[in-house]
Parts: C-alpha cells; sequence; structure tokens
C-alpha cells in the first residue's frame, strides 16, 4: 500500500556554478533522508540545476510533517542564503533563485494530494521567507498555467545582450500579483513558481547554429501553441558558441515523447538548411525515479 503514496518534486534553481552553494543546498536536503534526491542534472552554460526527490505521502492532508515539502523548504531556505541572483547570469530564463517547483503524483496517489503539498509549501516560501509565490496546474483554483505565469512576468525575454539572462527581476512592482508572500519583489531573490501537474517530461535538442530567429520558427513549428505537436511547449535557448537549443516540455510524454519531438526537430531544420544533434532528457524517466527510490529501501 505504502509504494502507492508516493510524490515526487522538482526543483529548478537559478546556479550551477557556486559549489558552495549547491553543497550547502545538498546539505539541507540530506537533513530529511526519508526525502531523498532521486536526480541531479546541472547545465554551467544554462547557469542552472535541477534537483529531483521522491517521499512517501499520506492519502490526506494531516498535521504530520510531509518529509518532500519539508525538505524542499529546507532547500529553498538554503539557496536563498547562499546565492544572489544580481549576480546571476546564464541562457537560460528564470524568476528568481528557486525558479521553479513543480510536485507530481507517482503511482496511484492523487493529485489532489500532489497540489495540497503544493499550496503548504507556497504558503511557507511566501510569508515565512517572504518570497513572492504564484502557482498554477492543479495547485491554483483556476488551473492556470506555468508558461501563462512566465509570460506576464516577462521571462521568455532575455535582459542583456548575448540572448542572456542576467541580474534579479527589474521590476519593483509585480505585473502580476502573487498568490503567497508579499507584493514587492527583492532583485537579490526574485520570485518562485510553484504548482502541481501531472508527469512532464523536459527534452531538449541541440540545434547547430547561430541563426536564433532560425530555430526560434523550428522552436515555434515544433510546439502546440505554434500548432506543431500538441502537448509540446518549446522555446530557443543559446547554448554556448555554436549551438542552440531547442529545449521542450512534453506535457504529455504518454502521447508525445522525446523520439516524436526529436523527428520534428529534424523535419524543420531540414527545410532551414541545419544540422541537428541527438536530443536528451534532462531527467530519468517516472519509473526509472520509482525504481531508483524503491531501490534505496523506502519499500
Amino acid at each position: 500500500m505504502l509504494k502507492s503514496m508516493l510524490g515526487c518534486c522538482k526543483v529548478y534553481i537559478s546556479e550551477s556554478r557556486n559549489r558552495a552553494a549547491l553543497e550547502s543546498i545538498e546539505r539541507a536536503a540530506k537533513l530529511f533522508p526519508e526525502a531523498p534526491i532521486i536526480n541531479k542534472f546541472e547545465d554551467e552554460t544554462y547557469n542552472r540545476v535541477g534537483y529531483t526527490l521522491v517521499s512517501k505521502l499520506g492519502p490526506q492532508p494531516s498535521s504530520d510533517p510531509c518529509p518532500l515539502r519539508t525538505s524542499v523548504l529546507a532547500m529553498v531556505k538554503a539557496a536563498l542564503e547562499s546565492i544572489d541572483l544580481e549576480l546571476h547570469s546564464g541562457s537560460h530564463p528564470r524568476l528568481g533563485i528557486v525558479d521553479h517547483i513543480c510536485f507530481h503524483p507517482l503511482l496511484s496517489t492523487s493529485l489532489d494530494r500532489a497540489a495540497n503539498v503544493a499550496k503548504s509549501l507556497a504558503a511557507d516560501v511566501g510569508y515565512v521567507l517572504q518570497v513572492p509565490s504564484y502557482l498554477y496546474g492543479a495547485a491554483h483554483e483556476e488551473g492556470r498555467t506555468l508558461d501563462t505565469i512566465r509570460r506576464e512576468l516577462g521571462y521568455f525575454t532575455p535582459n542583456s545582450s548575448g540572448n542572456q539572462w542576467v541580474g534579479g527581476l527589474k521590476q519593483e512592482s509585480l505585473a502580476l500579483k502573487p498568490d503567497e508572500g508579499p507584493a514587492q519583489v527583492i532583485p537579490t531573490k526574485g520570485v518562485l513558481v510553484i504548482g502541481a501537474t501531472r508527469w512532464v517530461d523536459n527534452y531538449n535538442v541541440p540545434v547547430f547554429s547561430t541563426d536564433l530567429s532560425a530555430v526560434r520558427r523550428i522552436a515555434k513549428g515544433v510546439s502546440g501553441r505554434g500548432g506543431g505537436l500538441p502537448s509540446v511547449q518549446a522555446m530557443a535557448l543559446a547554448h554556448g558558441e555554436t549551438v542552440i537549443e531547442v529545449a521542450c516540455n512534453l506535457l504529455d510524454p504518454n502521447k508525445v515523447g522525446g523520439d516524436r519531438v526529436q523527428l520534428e526537430v529534424e523535419r524543420l531544420a531540414k527545410q532551414e538548411g541545419i544540422r541537428v544533434g541527438k536530443g536528451y532528457f534532462t531527467d530519468l524517466s517516472q519509473e526509472e525515479i520509482i525504481q531508483s527510490y524503491l531501490k534505496l529501501g523506502f519499500a
């Protein structure tokens, strides 16, 4: 029975070059061994790291502490104490030191349970840590989407030359009212977006070109928003001097997976006369994450 009550949390932090900061964040997580880090993905060019944690979740909200929520909150606190967003630069967009957190139910755990954990975490981040927090997916009463929040806050527009995001948010008064926490943003911390959804895969395809406009056309052609593959979100991001990646969120990977995205990027790139490399996932699959957790002896 306990095997079926699992939750996963993905935590994306705007830093991968500051080793001391990452060690501090990981030490904070290790204080809660019931919610281990199952995977870590670092990208120095993007200056971003993603952590994947898993723990058991009870069937209903209760007064018992949730290891997953407690561990992630400790990681957020450590990140805020060890990273200064004003000093950050990278070619991946971000809204805060801890840019994005998403909870996913695993096995037979309900999405509502994952959403309750997300909402509880957002309240603490907002009012205890004083970071404006936005909810999306099942954690938001109207089911608002992640990309809707990001568009409102200017996430997709680089704020520096060379297609880089440099420093903190430039808006003192936020264009979108936070769901939790203060309405004013501290530039050194930024804001945090927290959600709960069904499983999402991230798949990036390297395109060997310096023509950002052309790769943006490819990304638009791949995305559902641009009339391409349903349930796929895509953007073009510089990844070094000679590569631009088509970075994709696969919102329903059982229907549209990485293989199909790869073929579509290759087809569209051929029309542009551009060479494409083999794409990669930035995390383990849902099944691999579950098995990795169970192998640690938490079954």
